[in-house]
């Protein structure tokens, strides 16, 4: 297997008119935090939906590990409607759904936290390891399956335990501090057994002691589960290390902040 985890090749999102993403292309490798920046409605969070499935890109590929998860081309009447660059028109159509491709080793956190907020901490983390469960309908029904349930919950609690969550475990999803909710969030994605994480906007509404907290837990929990990461956030002092210090003007004109912040042209 090669150190390419994510790849993305000419992938265009519109939806009518609008152009959301437009032939964009990335790699992510392994062991990488990966961070994507840029304003609200420059299309972050439409990227990671079609990494993960959740919709379908206008064109183009996404690879995982080399295998192709998805891939598109303008059909029906986006063949009239499509902007994009049509030398880069995909010549397949695979679509694999959220469940396979979760299956596959994806999990993701939302910018909006989307917790089963009636169960309990333990019950959110039990359910997202049911995605690997091998019994059937009928063994579960009949609690065939006893064995693999009772490995199931206390992989579930060693999870929490790791993520510091035990303490919480018969809590209230919804009755957690915000920071909290954060945190068993992407103890939820990692039950699933991912080997990339994606995290969109992990940061969202936190003040900056939890933000330092969060950036501290990421890489935790990046080194503890062996994770490549792929993140999308607004907030810079999570994504960035310090690269340079002084006063205001000559910040502006440091070529490596120029550089980390506006990209370098690229050679001819």
């Amino acid at each position: 297997m090669g150190n390419n985890v994510l790849r993305l090749e000419h992938c265009t999102m519109q939806f009518g008119g609008v152009v959301a993403v437009d032939n964009f292309s990335m790699e992510v490798n392994r062991d990488e935090i990966v961070a994507l920046i840029g304003p609200n409605g420059a299309g972050k969070t439409t990227a990671f939906n079609f990494v993960t499935g959740v919709y379908e890109p206008t064109n183009g590929r996404v690879f995982f590990h080399d295998e192709l998860l998805v891939a598109n081309k303008p059909s029906g009447k986006m063949k009239k409607l499509y902007k994009g660059d049509p030398k880069e028109i995909c010549d397949q159509v695979v679509r694999k759904t959220p469940d396979q491709i979760t299956k596959l080793g994806i999990a993701r956190t939302f910018q909006n936290i989307r917790l089963f907020k009636q169960l309990t901490v333990f019950e959110n983390v039990l359910i997202a390891k049911h995605m690997h469960m091998k019994a059937g309908l009928f063994s579960s029904v009949l609690h065939l399956n006893w064995n693999e349930e009772k490995q199931m919950r206390q992989e579930a609690l060693e999870l929490l335990e790791m993520q510091n969550l035990a303490g919480v475990k018969d809590e209230i999803a919804s009755s957690l501090p915000y920071g909290k909710q954060r945190h068993l969030e992407i103890a939820r994605a990692l039950a699933t057994n991912p080997t990339l994480l994606l995290l969109d906007e992990p940061a969202a509404g936190m003040n900056p002691q939890e933000t330092d907290e969060l950036s501290a837990f990421i890489k935790k929990t990046k080194e503890d589960f062996h994770l490549t990461v792929f993140l999308i956030e607004h907030h810079m002092d999570l994504v960035m290390e310090k690269i340079a210090e002084g006063l205001p003007a000559a910040i502006q004109n440091d070529q490596r902040v120029i550089q980390a912040y506006l990209g370098v042209e690229a050679d001819a």
